[in-house]
């Protein structure tokens, strides 16, 4: 009888960790870089994910279990950014993971997802190579838009433009840059085969000085440029290209596909912002025209609350989407389990303040656009803001 006790109860301390463990929060890893010139976006895409965690917090967690975020600085740095999706699998105990930035950290990070079966969740970074048929694996979802999307509603704006026949383009030299502007051409040449791409500059990611790019494509005198620079190196970019005349030599042509329309590049730029380009961000925040969901305005009043800044962040909605996200899948399979997550997520439809979007069943990437505009300013607002914001519908664009 003694024995029997004894052996009841060593077997309810065994069982007493996974009991706890069960009842205890739910922990996503969210590695994005917080430093250098790529933080402009990734601090507020971090703090979109933790108002989300708080908002599902707040109405009781999912499947009665608290969300706990996990964030690191990722420093856009691929092997820190791997390191890190280790440490926090390894150490930290993560179920989840979501974040990273750039197009070398995202897919760097996905082949730790991959081996280590935990789905991952990637919010900002657009190579379609992160989820082309040769490196998916059931655990890689993105919220963000693509290369391919980027690329042509790039070429269906330039290709509009009147007395265009040379373009040139410039765009950071790793897979983003070069998966964007490979698309961008391939549809240009589709809509006006009469154009001619006369340059193509390709600096390095987190580029300090510009200078010899921007010169060496005056030097080609293209009517029209197509442009990849993002965040910190759009600013560097403009800060040293307006000065030399970039902007007045080719009258102000440029589309701009790296989200140079959010407000997070505008406030910075302030009045030296490029007036009169064509560019995009996922939310306009700012909208000089009449379509702003009724959500989404509720939302960005939220952001600003929370980064203590007027008018807030058009980058928050990315961290913020990407939790619901994970939210959602885990509430529509019924437990955390990561393979069970992922089938559940697979075509699913989630809610986010600008509409829905799905998950598509074959490649896990979200059917999300952006909006696009030509850059003005106006009374009603103190920066340069995307005249009426149209969303390029990205169904036609695949891999």
């Amino acid at each position: 009888m003694r024995l029997r006790h004894l052996l009841a109860a060593t077997a309810a301390a065994l069982l007493l960790p996974v009991a706890a463990l069960a009842k205890g929060p739910i922990k996503i890893g969210f590695p994005i870089p917080l430093s250098g010139p790529t933080a402009v976006y990734g601090v507020p895409i971090l703090k979109g994910a933790e108002l989300a965690v708080a908002d599902i917090n707040a109405h009781g967690g999912v499947l009665g279990r608290k969300l706990k975020l996990l964030p690191r600085d990722s420093k856009a740095n691929p092997a820190e950014a791997v390191r890190l999706a280790r440490e926090l699998i390894v150490k930290n105990g993560v179920q989840f993971l979501a974040g990273t930035l750039t197009s070398a950290e995202a897919p760097a990070v996905s082949t730790i997802a991959k081996e280590n079966h935990v789905v991952f969740v990637a919010p900002s970074a657009k190579t379609y190579e992160l989820t082309d048929p040769q490196n998916f694996h059931p655990y890689i979802f993105r919220t963000a838009s693509n290369t391919t999307i980027e690329g042509q509603a790039g070429a269906i704006i330039v290709a509009k433009w009147k007395n265009v026949h040379t373009v040139a383009t410039i765009a950071p030299d790793y897979a983003y840059g070069h998966d964007a502007i490979a698309a961008f051409v391939a549809e240009l040449h589709k809509l006006r085969p009469d154009i001619k791409i006369v340059d193509q500059e390709w600096p390095k990611l987190g580029q300090a000085n510009f200078t010899p790019f921007i010169t060496a494509q005056m030097a080609k005198h293209p009517d029209a440029v197509y442009c990849d620079e993002f965040a910190g190196d759009f600013i560097s970019f403009v800060k040293q290209a307006a000065p030399l005349g970039y902007f007045k030599a080719i009258h102000d042509r440029l589309a701009d596909g790296g989200e140079a329309g959010s407000i997070d590049v505008t406030r910075t730029l302030g009045k030296a912002y490029p007036l009169g380009i064509w560019t995009d961000a996922y939310d306009p925040v700012l909208w000089d025209g009449p379509n702003q969901p009724p959500a989404d305005k509720a939302f960005d009043a939220k952001v600003a609350k929370a980064l203590k800044i007027k008018y807030g962040s058009s980058w928050a909605i990315q961290g913020y989407v990407t939790i619901q996200a994970i939210a959602q899948g885990i509430r529509k399979a019924g437990t955390t389990n990561d393979t069970k997550v992922a089938k559940a997520m697979s075509g699913m439809t989630y809610t986010t303040p600008l509409g829905p979007r799905t998950f598509s069943a074959v490649n896990h990437d979200a059917n999300a656009g952006e909006y696009w505009g030509k850059m003005v300013r106006t009374p009603k607002f103190p920066y340069a803001v995307i005249s009426d914001p149209t969303y390029y519908n990205p169904e036609p664009a695949g891999h």
